[in-house]
Parts: structure tokens; C-alpha cells; sequence
């Protein structure tokens, strides 16, 4: 793969740092664009209270000279501002593990003595370099016309009928929506149930939905297991803390269909190939195929929840009620840039790999010529062929 990323902190330490590794040179780039996308992780009705308190700025550290990358990695810093509540102080121990978190399995794994090391790296601060490095990469994407937006589908049992919305209109319209959601009609249901779960003391998740516009046919492979487009997009958004499941285009819908119907048809206009339906999700054969690619991502309620859950004090040994640790009542608004940042990053690591390159001059030259669905750059020669020629 071309593209790599690593993010270093802690949720209370003094700030997050992200290196993105394998851009090539002369891509334009400045804080503000990092910024943009930092802003909007930060909005969403169910927010918790640390939200009023952290403003993230993205600072470039490394890997762009006057407005432009070098080629370079790029290393961004976000500073923690709630940092300063922590500095200098004494933390009370942390030995009842919240079901559903990395408490438990994070001290099984290291043998912490406390379970703050594991909650303070596994905790979803972590989210916000990740949407950093991806905003970088959307920026990349976007000087080859490549639009990643994304909105929620369903939260706790309110779901969005947005079968009357373009894939277009849904990620501008969720944008005008405190909870990401384009329909109003389900957005105002959603944000209903939100203030229900928070008078509860409880929490909710929900479906996002990620969509990438003008994404090339030919990224991907199927020649091997780890360069399947969809297997990299499945293993991006896994990663995300509290989403458990994942599907390309309407996958279980599509488990209900016979073949006929759940397959979308190849059909000619003039001389392009064009598809009536998208039921792949913009993937065949883990290799793009020239439709919009399509994820969408199951987000748990999270396990921070101001009502105890039954747990056990490790350092008593005795059974106990969990501590609530300051979080979201509901994050599925805010991890719509999450997830988008990750389909982002897989994107433009695929188009890298596909393009080659070490300046975006070479990269635009080869964009350029890169193979239509068509039957100019398609020809096929109708005729046999001896692939295995029998030994003597």
C-alpha cells in the first residue's frame, strides 16, 4: 500500500499527533482544510459535556513548505485542551470495568495494575486524529473529483426512509441537521429520542451511511485477500471504537433477493457501459467498478452510561456497580466524520496504488489516461484461447 498512518495520545494526555506517510509531493495543503473537518466532528445533538470544553486546531508540524507537501510524512498535532484539568493531579484508581469498553480486556492484555491506561488509548479521543489524517486525504481526493460524504440512516429504532433523496441531496441535507440525518421528519424523531435516552441516563447508536462520488473503475484487486477494495473499507471502519458491523451497498437486504434481482445489469448507452442499480455498493470482485462505492456502518450504544451496569471491583474482588467516565449519550452524529475519514484514507491509499507517482503532476498525467467503461477502452477479441498449452 502507499499510504500509511500512525496517531500517538492519550484522551487526558497533553495532545494527539497523526503521521500520514506516502503523500506525493505538490498536493496544496493548510491547516484550515484539517480544521473544517475537525469543526464537524465536534457537532451533533448527544454530544457530552467534554465537547463544550475541546476547540481541535489542527497544527502541521512536518511535510508541507510553502502551502505544499514535499513528499514528506506529515505529522499534525491537536492539543488537548481539557489537558490542563488532569495536569499536575492525582487520579482516583479505576478497578470496575464497564462492560462493552477495552477496561477489562485492555488489563487482561498489558497487566496494567489500573484500568485507565486502556480506557485513556482505546477511549474515541483518539477519533480526532484519525479525522485529521483523513481530511487530508478527502483533500487529496478532491482534486481528481472524488467526494466522500456521509449522513445517518438510523438511530436506536428510528430509521430514515430516504429512498426519495439522491445520494447528493443526503449528504448536503444532513449536513443542515443537528443529528446528520437528511430527512426531517426522522431527524426531529431522532433528536427527540436522543433527549429521551440522555433524561434516561442511558446511551444510543445507530447506521451511518458513507457514500464516495466519481471514484474511478480498477481500484482494488481480487488477486489477493488484503488488496480486496471492500475487505480494506470493512477493515477501516472496524476500527472505528463502538461500530461492530459493516456492509457494502445493501449486503443483507440483498441475502433476501434470488440472484436475478440482487445483481446490478450491465447495459450499453452508445458506447458507454452503464448500470440501472448500484446493489453492489460500487464493488465487484473487490475491484471498483465506476458506481458511487456505498458503506454503511452499525455503531453500538457506547459503554459509558451515567446508569450503573453491573460489573466487579478488580482490587476488592467483590461485585460492584461501574463508575460512569464523562462521555457521549449518543456519538453516532459526531462519527459521521469518523467514518468518512477512514473510507477517505482507503480511497486514497487504493488510488495511489492504482496511480503511482511521486508528484500530483505525474499523478494527474496518469489519472488522466487511466481506462473507461467503455467499449473503446474495453476491446475484447472474440475468439478461443489456449491458456494451459498441454506439456510434453
Amino acid at each position: 500500500m502507499r499510504l500509511r498512518f500512525l496517531t500517538a495520545g492519550e484522551s487526558h494526555g497533553p495532545s494527539l499527533v497523526a503521521i500520514l506517510e506516502g503523500l506525493p509531493a505538490g498536493l496544496p495543503l493548510n491547516e484550515e482544510v484539517i480544521n473544517q473537518q475537525l469543526e464537524r466532528r465536534q457537532r451533533g445533538v448527544g454530544s457530552g459535556p467534554r465537547m463544550k470544553l475541546e476547540r481541535d486546531r489542527g497544527k502541521i508540524l512536518s511535510g508541507v513548505m510553502e502551502g505544499v507537501t514535499i513528499g514528506s510524512p506529515v505529522a499534525i498535532q491537536i492539543e488537548n485542551l481539557n489537558h490542563s484539568r488532569w495536569l499536575g493531579k492525582e487520579i482516583d484508581s479505576f478497578t470496575r470495568p464497564r462492560p462493552g469498553h477495552a477496561d477489562l480486556s485492555g488489563a487482561s492484555k498489558y497487566g496494567f495494575s489500573d484500568l485507565r491506561p486502556a480506557l485513556e488509548r482505546a477511549s474515541a479521543r483518539e477519533t480526532a486524529a484519525r479525522v485529521a489524517v483523513g481530511a487530508v486525504c478527502r483533500h487529496f481526493l478532491n482534486q481528481f473529483g472524488i467526494q466522500v460524504g456521509g449522513y445517518v440512516c438510523s438511530l436506536g429504532e428510528v430509521e430514515a426512509d430516504l429512498s426519495g433523496l439522491s445520494l447528493e441531496e443526503r449528504i448536503q441535507e444532513a449536513e443542515k441537521s443537528e443529528v446528520r440525518c437528511p430527512e426531517p421528519g426522522a431527524a426531529e424523531d431522532m433528536r427527540k429520542r436522543v433527549q429521551e435516552i440522555m433524561q434516561a441516563r442511558d446511551t444510543l447508536g445507530g447506521v451511518i451511511e458513507v457514500v464516495a462520488h466519481g471514484l474511478p473503475a480498477g481500484l482494488g484487486s481480487y488477486v489477493h485477500w488484503d488488496r480486496r477494495l471492500d475487505a480494506r473499507l470493512g477493515a477501516a471502519a472496524l476500527s472505528i471504537p463502538a461500530i461492530k458491523g459493516v456492509e457494502i451497498g445493501p449486503a443483507f437486504q440483498n441475502t433476501r433477493l434470488p440472484g436475478t434481482q440482487a445483481h446490478d445489469a450491465v447495459l450499453l448507452e452508445g458506447e458507454d457501459l452503464i448500470r440501472p442499480t448500484n446493489r453492489a455498493g460500487g464493488i465487484e470482485g473487490g475491484i471498483s467498478n465506476g458506481q458511487p462505492v456505498i458503506l454503511r456502518a452499525a455503531m453500538k450504544p457506547i459503554a459509558s452510561t451515567l446508569t450503573p451496569q453491573q460489573s466487579v471491583d478488580l482490587a476488592s474482588g467483590a461485585e460492584s456497580q461501574t463508575e460512569y467516565e464523562r462521555s457521549d449519550f449518543c456519538p453516532v452524529p459526531r462519527a459521521v466524520p469518523v467514518v468518512e475519514a477512514m473510507v477517505a484514507f482507503v480511497l486514497a491509499d487504493a488510488l495511489l496504488e492504482k496511480l503511482g507517482g511521486d508528484s500530483m503532476q505525474e499523478i494527474r498525467t496518469r489519472f488522466l489516461s487511466l481506462r473507461q467503461q467503455n467499449l473503446s477502452d474495453l476491446k475484447l477479441e472474440d475468439r478461443g484461447h489456449l491458456y494451459w498449452p498441454q506439456q510434453d
